[in-house]
């Protein structure tokens, strides 16, 4: 059963206008989440909001936030002064700008979003959007606010849905040559590269969820079953030890394919 949206507006281009309903894509709520607690009484702890001078809590309406412009002094801001900024995207997608699929590259991407007609009424302009942009391949650039700030966001054609992506800010991406400009351009051997493919070939398996499993999720699992029923915890696993270096990379790959060949293969 698919969960309930968490949003609900609309979807507009143009002239063309559909009632639409958005839920995130990914979901936390199975991880495992821990209270923090008073050892000696075993209740729950709160928290509070301190004045760093005086020491005493800070009544809620006392709380505002601040802009530090020097060592100790703050510009403060009151709450209707920062939704005077925001602009009005808060129920309407309007779709300002298509680009080319290929050219919004991963780094950009934030929190992905699935995007759902709301109204059998407006399913067939939701369709016409979605179709015309994977006919054309393309996505759409809008604005919306979403968790409190207005975010540029991305729609991507996917089945019979969108997927929406919601965008980083400019500032938030580092610009790469500046880690991988320094690394050596010269190409290594064709036999090492040769060497490396024939393990990747062999190591290939078909995608399968249970790749990106959380075992520290299992452990913990396990370490709350133990204690809940009185037993020891499991044992924890050992820290892998950190390899040494590698002095012929031609014999370390050669042993690598010759020990990969014993090992069955699944696909």
């Amino acid at each position: 059963m698919a969960p309930r949206s968490f949003w609900k507006g609309y979807l507009k281009l143009s002239l063309v206008t559909c009632p639409v309903a958005m839920t995130p894509a990914t979901t936390e709520s199975e991880k495992v989440r821990f209270h923090t607690l008073n050892r000696s009484t075993g209740h729950r702890v709160m928290s509070r909001y301190i004045d760093a001078e005086t020491g005493r809590p800070v009544a809620e309406d006392d709380e505002v936030k601040g802009y530090e412009r020097g060592e100790n002094e703050y510009v403060m801001l009151e709450d209707d002064e920062l939704e005077a900024v925001a602009l009005e995207s808060t129920r309407t997608i309007d779709i300002e700008m298509f680009v080319p699929r290929e050219q919004l590259e991963w780094i950009w991407y934030d929190k992905p979003h699935y995007l759902t007609p709301d109204d059998p009424v407006g399913e067939e302009a939701f369709a016409v959007i979605r179709e015309a942009m994977a006919a054309t391949a393309t996505v759409a650039i809008a604005r919306l606010v979403l968790y409190r700030r207005e975010r540029a966001i991305m729609l991507e054609p996917r089945d019979g849905g969108i997927v929406l992506w919601t965008l980083r800010y400019g500032d938030e991406v580092r610009d790469p040559a500046n880690y991988f400009g320094g690394i050596a351009a010269e190409k290594p051997e064709p036999q090492l590269v040769r060497l490396i493919s024939d393990l990747i070939d062999k190591k290939t398996v078909a995608w399968d969820p249970s790749m990106v499993g959380d075992p520290v999720q299992a452990q913990l699992l396990k370490l709350i079953a133990a204690k809940k029923q009185g037993k020891p915890p499991p044992k924890t696993r050992t820290v892998a030890e950190r390899p040494s270096n590698v002095v012929n990379i031609m014999d370390a790959l050669r042993r690598s394919l010759a020990a990969d060949e014993k090992r069955p293969k699944h696909r």
